[in-house]
């Protein structure tokens, strides 16, 4: 069975290069957490020291790869510690930018 279509909420095509950007409706945010608590992923190599490290995602517009995520690292650290929160509502923030006032 496939997928239903997402609801097209914006779309906007930039006409020199025909690339089309589109924000598309989600039900929720699903989230990986370590003991309820929020986390995030970095990754890092003894060998490749000057890339730096790697920041992965944690949150997800589709649920399978939030639960995928958290599989796979309770596996990689042989617990049951990691799980899925869905996020529907949350509490709005500004970025410190915006409370400036402009002359």
């Amino acid at each position: 069975m496939s997928r239903p279509k997402p609801k097209v909420l914006l779309e906007l095509t930039n006409k020199k290069n025909y690339k089309t950007e589109q924000v598309l409706e989600a039900d929720a945010i699903w989230a990986v957490f370590y003991n309820d608590r929020p986390v995030n992923l970095k990754t890092t190599s003894f060998i490749a020291q000057n890339l730096g490290p790697k920041y992965k995602k944690v949150s997800f517009s589709n649920s399978g790869h939030a639960f995928n995520l958290a599989e796979k690292l309770n596996k990689l650290f042989n617990c049951k510690d990691f799980s899925v929160y869905k996020l529907t509502t949350g509490e709005k923030v500004e970025s410190d930018e915006s409370k400036t006032p402009t002359n």
